[in-house]
């Protein structure tokens, strides 16, 4: 699997760091843990743990534009939760879009 490769490999983009960042602390953890975390998520996680839609939806951020958008929602030992993250993968790197504890919806929204 390409994202599995990339994240392997340490080739991964945040496509709004401060936002990943930002939802990196809330669970406890650094930047630095990402491509451990992300290998660990993509290790683990089934087809039936895809929560996008089908197709997969299309980025309108300018760094991936266009790409598709993968969804999953999974849980993590190595975070202690279940983890939401969605990603995309262009030019052989994982460009990641969301990583964060999973908000599940609230009825009526």
């Amino acid at each position: 699997m390409l994202a599995q490769k990339a994240s392997e490999k340490g080739d991964i983009v945040l496509v709004t760091p401060d936002v990943i960042i930002a939802d990196l602390m809330e669970l406890g953890r650094s930047v630095e843990e990402i491509p451990q975390i992300l290998c660990e998520l993509l290790e683990n996680t089934r087809p039936d743990d895809y929560v996008g839609t089908h197709p997969p939806q299309r980025s309108y951020e300018t760094v991936i534009s266009g790409c598709e958008l993968f969804a999953f929602k999974t849980t993590s030992k190595k975070i202690g939760c279940t983890v939401y993250y969605k990603f995309t993968i262009k030019d052989d790197k994982l460009w990641l879009v969301s990583l964060h504890r999973d908000r599940p919806e609230k009825k009526g929204k």
